[in-house]
């Protein structure tokens, strides 16, 4: 994953950990003082949340505890996680950023060695071509740049 990634899953478990379970801990303690809990929905939904959000917080605790960080940093002759990539794609460019399975985002062109487009890119070099398959037929993407 890189480096900035890496940041944003920390940063996003400090709040889960910091922010989000305290509160909901709270909110636990307050419905369950209210009495009958067989009837009390929202100690029932409070309870539910707590265990998803220790879920994501294991979850994110193991992504952080394998990670490794890569940079694009002498990988310019390859397409590799850490580098952008610029393909010409229908006599138009586009730029990816190559990213780690967790920071994908088709959306804004951060795709991951796992995505179909991810994987057809993966070690090419500049001037190389790819074939997707894509929903709508076969895509063909040139390189023409790595950053």
């Amino acid at each position: 994953m890189t480096k900035e990634g890496l940041e944003a899953l920390k940063s996003e478990l400090k709040d889960l950990v910091d922010v989000k379970r305290p509160s909901l801990v709270d909110r636990l303690s307050n419905a369950r003082s209210q009495g009958d809990l067989s009837e009390n929905s929202d100690y029932a939904n409070a309870k539910e949340e707590l265990e998803f959000l220790d879920g994501r917080i294991d979850e994110i605790g193991e992504v952080l505890k394998n990670a490794v960080v890569v940079s694009g940093n002498g990988k310019k002759d390859g397409v590799g996680v850490g580098t952008k990539v610029t393909v010409k794609v229908n006599g138009s460019e586009h730029i990816f950023e190559m990213v780690g399975e967790w920071e994908a985002d088709p959306v804004n062109k951060k795709i991951s060695p796992e995505s179909p487009l991810g994987q057809a890119l993966c070690g090419k070099k500049v001037g190389e071509k790819v074939e997707v398959e894509a929903p709508a037929g076969t895509i063909s993407y040139e390189i023409v740049k790595i950053d």
